[in-house]
């Protein structure tokens, strides 16, 4: 077939000349694969934040020490300590005639601990919560149980443990009843909880981590007397504005705040937490599509300098083929050809190369114990293969006419 000459014959110069073949390409391979890597992470980061708000729930409004504007992030979440957030505060935002909306709340602090098992040692997450935990997180058993009230605040040292983290420290073994030591004190593992997958936002993940009584935390731990923050659980979505409007003035009436310009706490419908988390992915995303896009402008400016010089170094066969009756159209094309061949091998190229390193993060990711899908839009591949041709097709035209405009006999004369 005739369409299918130019082809053949853009592969066999391609070929005569692979290393600057390759050098054309590269800018269009890291283009392609930077777009596909960006959209699979976008769309695997949309589907844990997705995931998340499932696994939290809906109807669950965040309390965090610090203040904060509307849109903008909670001190807390910015590594500013602060300590006016209390258990005693907790308590007054559970008292139904301060907050009628809540159905529940539990409060929470963080921090790292080593446990340790006869000779097996492991740094982790460790949260130190209070008995209400199971029933605002929708967390669910795997064998024993969670700790309670009395055990809360009798300071005991019981520890209810992630399945991930059991299998990496018991292995086989049976984890419940066992005695741990966690830094330096011991604990006996009285419950393991079910695998959970992604972490909810402001938390350690389920899976890897040791939970304790929190004022075993507090005390024994941190040696500390606030919270790092606090969940409470709305009796349904809609009342989360209302709910969280009397949380304001809970907080603002016990800690003598006159003026809202002086809060010193945040509070948050987690679920729109998320959200933003979510809307800083996509810029994010969009910020790394740019600079994708500058990497195939600059791989399409690659393919017109290559050439541009593969022109000035064929002139003499140009003109031969002019000599022997080819038109100006058929130089065109060939050349034409050429660049589309290249742009689009550099597409193809790049987006094997970029499913394969997403491929490879998420599995990587996986291993580490994070809920990470490995997702691939397929819409993105049409995009990345029509955008290559487009390359192609813009930045050879220059190239192409002008080896098309060579005259047969300068183009026999040239050295």
């Amino acid at each position: 077939m005739r369409f299918l000459n130019p082809i053949k014959i853009s592969y066999k110069n391609l070929m005569a000349a692979r290393f600057r073949s390759f050098l054309t390409i590269l800018g269009v391979i890291i283009g392609v694969a930077s777009v596909i890597i960006i959209m699979s992470i976008g769309l695997s980061a949309q589907e844990l934040i997705l995931d998340q708000v499932k696994g939290i729930g809906s109807n669950l409004i965040g309390v965090l020490p610090g203040a904060s504007d509307e849109d903008g992030p909670p001190a807390a979440a910015m590594g500013i300590v602060n300590t006016s957030f209390t258990y005693d505060d907790l308590l007054a935002l559970k008292n139904s005639r301060n907050v009628p909306e809540v159905d529940d709340g539990a409060g929470y602090v963080l921090g790292t601990i080593t446990i340790t098992w006869n000779e097996i040692s492991k740094n982790t997450h460790f949260t130190g919560t209070t008995a209400s935990y199971m029933n605002v997180e929708n967390a669910e058993m795997a064998e024993g149980r969670f700790f309670d009230s009395e055990e809360e605040m009798n300071l005991s040292r019981v520890a209810v443990l992630g399945n991930k983290l059991v299998k990496d420290i018991f292995g086989e073994e049976n984890a419940i009843g066992q005695r741990v030591k966690i830094n330096e004190d011991n604990f006996t593992v009285i419950g393991i909880f079910k695998d959970r997958g992604s972490a909810a936002f402001g938390s350690s993940g389920q899976d890897d981590s040791v939970f304790i009584p929190l004022k075993t935390a507090q005390k024994i731990i941190l040696g500390i007397n606030h919270l790092g923050f606090a969940r409470l659980k709305v009796k349904s979505p809609d009342l989360i504005e209302s709910a969280i409007a009397n949380a304001k003035i809970t907080l603002r009436q016990r800690h003598n705040i006159d003026n809202p310009a002086n809060d010193d706490f945040s509070v948050r419908d987690q679920a729109a937490a998320l959200e933003m988390i979510g809307q800083i992915t996509d810029v994010l995303r969009y910020f790394l599509l740019a600079v994708g896009t500058i990497s195939l402008i600059v791989g399409g400016v690659g393919i017109m300098n290559i050439m541009l010089i593969a022109v000035g170094q064929r002139i003499r066969e140009v003109g031969l083929r002019k000599s022997l009756g080819a038109k100006n159209r058929e130089i065109m094309s060939q050349f034409l050809a050429e660049s589309v061949f290249v742009s689009l091998l550099g597409g193809i190229i790049g987006i094997i190369l970029g499913i394969s390193i997403s491929f490879l993060a998420s599995v990587i990711i996986q291993y580490l114990g994070y809920s990470w899908k490995f997702l691939i839009s397929f819409q993105s591949i049409i995009v990345a293969v029509l955008v290559s041709i487009f390359i192609g097709i813009i930045f050879g035209l220059y190239p192409a006419r002008k080896a098309s405009r060579v005259s047969p006999m300068e183009a026999l004369r040239y050295e």
